[in-house]
This record gives structure tokens, C-alpha cells and sequence, in this order.
């Protein structure tokens, strides 16, 4: 199939495909809420990659991708389902890069996206539900999912020598599915959860919820939520002394966290998906280069997300929903010349001739089917206020 899409492509470039044009892309993040302290870098990662792709002169004749934002507010089903609509109807995207957060991107998957026929890739959306819904082929993610990282941060933890612990996690898609995954690990791996419980996002007082947490015990508290719950959970179980070791998910990574939980974060340990090697680094030249935050989290997925609904254009000859869809995984997947980041115009060049491509981008791209993806996890700790990679796994 994919030399027939191939081939397919070379035929309608040889023929002139469209008039240099404008083709729109969305860029679907939670710019308020939650996560509102990372989305800006993602965003900002992601239209590095259309940029690229634009500044070419090589896409579809000639067409530039004009990014437009909306907002999925990360925790707002029906406020993210209402965005995605104005990207469709009002703005008339071909594709979306995001959403960010699950619960909110399963929302617009299912009751915008697949209605509309519109493809998304995520860079964020680390539900283990994803891997199984179906999406007629119109969703994919750059990260990997919490199925995994649940089973690594078990791993870390007892490999630290905490096999009693307690849980908390977001009450959310996010959070329900992370805290199931560590917890039948841990379990499996021998370990003891004493309490686990739920939390909002944005409360003024979570004494309540670490006082039934450490009310049950445990030598450690682990944390699966966002900066603003996750965060203030910790350093009210800091300053109370309730717990003195903390583990956290990947939600809560930012230079946010820090400055906003202060000495309480020292040692604490975490997990995030993150990839090392050249493609990695050659998208922090590329980021540091355009002023862009590459340090952040989701950057790199992010501007891999958009490179590949790029490049799957390309591959299907016309900027369309249809097309796109039916190419994300041609030129995500071996076999093909690799691509890295800043090579956007030679993978452009090697599709419009006809040729094929394995697009390996920052974070060294493999998409195992619609809605799944590997990839790898640093394992960090929290030393001297900054974020120190311990291995990755």
C-alpha cells in the first residue's frame, strides 16, 4: 500500500498539484488550565515544524501551512469539543496537531474528529484507552502510553526501596488510567499501596485528601496530577509532614512546579517520555536556533506531531483530511530514507519524487498503529532546583 500511495503522489506532483497555496492546520493545547505553563512550548515546537515545512517552498507546489490555535482548556470536555468545531466549521483546518490532555482529546476524537473525518495526532494524550479505541484511523500519538510509564515508575520506586506506598492522581481520564497501571505493577512487583485517592485540579485546600492519604501510611507518596493539584499535594504533604519522599508522573514536570513548590521538591523522582540520541539533539539546535523553549515538556513530540501531518500531505499529494489519514503511518514507519529534525525539505523532496521515507524526528518515531506508539522515559530527580536525568528507560 505504501508505494501505491507513493507512486499515486509522484503522479499528481508531475502534474502540477495545486497552485501554491494556504493550507491551515490546527493546534489544539490547553493555553488555559492545568497545563497552561507548558502548552506555549509545544505550540511553539509544533509551528517550528510547519515553518520548515512552508519556508521550503517545496510543499504541494509551493503551499505554506498557516497554524491556527484554539484552546482545550486540558480539563474542559465540552469547551475543547466547541474549539475543535471552530477549527473544522469556521476555520477550516485539514488536520489537528493535539489534543493535549486525554480526557478532552477522547472528547474530540470521538464526538468531532470521527464525525468530521478529521485526523489528530497527539503529542500528549497518554491514555491506555487510546490503544484500543477505535478511531477509524484518524488519531495517533507522538508519546507513548501511561500503561508503560505506570510499569516504570513502579519499577523505579521499588528499585529505590519504597515498597509501601500511598497513591494520588488526578480525577480525570489522565489520572484514572496512570493510577491503574502503576498500581497492578506495583501490586504484581510485590509492593503495598496503603490509600489511594482521587483529587480536583485547582482547590485552595488539599489537607483533607493528605491527611487520609497519610492516615493509612506508607514510606512515600506517589503523585500522578498537574502542576497546580499535584503540586500543591505535595508541598501540603511536605509542610505537614506527612510524607518525606515523593514520586511524581509526567503531568507535573515544568520549571512551574519548581518555583511553585520550592525546597519541598528536592529529591523528589519522576518519569516523562523523552528520547535521547541525534534526533534529539539535532531539534535542540534546531529550537535554540528560533528562541523556541526545547527544554520543556512535549516539545519534541509536539513538533513531530506536526511534522508528520506535514509530511503525510506531501505523501497523499493534496492537503486533505482524507489524505493525511491515510498517510500518517506511510511516512512515519520504516522503510524509507530517515528523517530528522531540519531535514523536513529533504523529506519533501524524496516524497514529491516519488521516493519513501521513515520519518525518526525527535523522538525517534514509531507509530505501532492508529492511537499507539513506543517510545522511551527519563528517569529524573529533583537536585539543586533543577530537573537531573538519572537514565532512561
Amino acid at each position: 500500500m505504501k508505494k501505491l500511495l507513493l507512486a499515486s503522489t509522484a503522479l499528481a506532483l508531475s502534474a502540477g498539484v495545486a497552485f501554491a497555496d494556504e493550507v491551515k492546520m490546527g493546534v489544539l493545547l490547553g493555553y488555559t488550565g492545568p497545563i497552561e505553563s507548558i502548552t506555549p512550548f509545544m505550540a511553539d515546537s509544533a509551528e517550528l515544524a510547519f515553518k520548515e515545512i512552508s519556508d521550503s517552498g517545496l510543499f504541494l507546489g509551493g503551499s505554506t501551512i498557516t497554524p491556527v490555535r484554539a484552546d482545550s482548556t486540558c480539563v474542559d470536555s465540552s469547551a475543547a469539543q466547541a474549539a475543535a468545531e471552530r477549527l473544522i466549521s469556521s476555520d477550516g483546518i485539514v488536520a489537528i496537531m493535539g489534543a493535549d490532555c486525554s480526557g478532552v482529546t477522547m472528547a474530540v476524537l470521538q464526538n468531532v474528529a470521527m464525525s468530521a473525518g478529521v485526523p489528530m495526532i497527539s503529542p500528549s494524550a497518554t491514555s491506555p484507552a487510546f490503544t484500543t479505541t477505535e478511531s477509524n484511523g484518524l488519531f495517533f500519538r507522538t508519546s507513548p502510553s501511561d500503561a508503560r510509564q505506570g510499569e516504570i515508575l513502579a519499577g523505579i520506586v521499588l528499585e529505590r526501596g519504597f515498597d509501601q506506598v500511598a497513591l494520588t492522581y488526578t480525577n480525570n481520564d489522565y489520572g484514572a488510567g496512570f493510577a491503574n497501571a502503576f498500581e497492578e505493577s506495583f501490586l504484581a512487583s510485590g509492593g503495598t499501596i496503603t490509600s489511594k485517592v482521587a483529587h480536583e485540579e485547582a482547590k485552595g485546600d488539599y489537607s483533607a485528601e493528605v491527611g487520609q492519604l497519610a492516615s493509612a501510611g506508607g514510606d512515600a507518596l506517589v503523585i500522578l496530577g498537574y502542576v497546580d493539584g499535584g503540586g500543591s499535594m505535595l508541598r501540603t504533604a511536605y509542610e505537614l509532614g506527612a510524607f518525606e519522599s515523593f514520586f511524581m508522573g509526567d503531568g507535573m514536570y515544568g520549571d512551574e512546579l519548581i518555583a511553585a513548590v520550592g525546597e519541598a521538591l528536592e529529591g523528589t523522582i519522576g518519569t516523562i517520555p523523552w528520547a535521547s540520541g541525534e534526533g534529539t539533539d539535532a531539534f535542540q539546535e534546531l529550537a535554540e536556533a528560533a528562541g523556541v523553549n526545547a527544554s520543556s515538556s512535549y516539545t519534541r513530540e509536539s513538533y513531530d506531531a506536526a511534522a508528520l501531518l506535514a509530511l503525510a500531505a506531501q505523501a497523499a499529494g493534496e492537503a486533505t483530511p482524507e489524505g493525511i489519514a491515510a498517510n500518517i503511518l506511510n511516512v512515519a514507519n520504516e522503510p524509507g530514507e530517515p528523517i530528522l529534525p531540519g531535514e523536513l525539505a529533504k523529506g519533501l523532496q524524496i516524497l514529491a519524487d516519488g521516493g519513501e521515507i521513515n520519518y525518526v524526528g525527535a523522538t525517534n518515531v514509531e507509530l505501532v498503529g492508529p492511537g499507539e506508539a513506543a517510545g522511551s522515559y527519563r528517569e529524573y530527580v529533583v537536585e539543586g532546583g533543577e530537573y537531573v536525568t538519572v537514565q532512561f528507560h
